[in-house]
């Protein structure tokens, strides 16, 4: 399995940045991004992202797991 890279910088991406990218951008995504570079294209702080990413989690998102995969 390859690690998915930020289409912006280049960065290997964790599983939390892909699924942010989806839920932010589009549930079909095929180019993600880093929550640098998400901050940046959204004009928000990456603490913003951060937040979202532990909400989302909070309100048992599927697409955001720990790094064994589960919720």
């Amino acid at each position: 399995m390859t690690q998915e890279r930020c289409a912006a910088c280049g960065r290997i991406l964790s599983r939390d940045e892909t699924a942010i990218t989806k839920k932010l951008v589009n549930r079909g995504a095929t180019h993600f991004y880093c929550v640098t570079c998400l901050a940046a294209r959204f004009q928000v702080t990456e603490a913003d992202i951060n937040e979202k990413i532990a909400w989302f989690r909070a309100q048992g998102c599927t697409l955001f797991t720990n790094e064994e995969g589960v919720g």
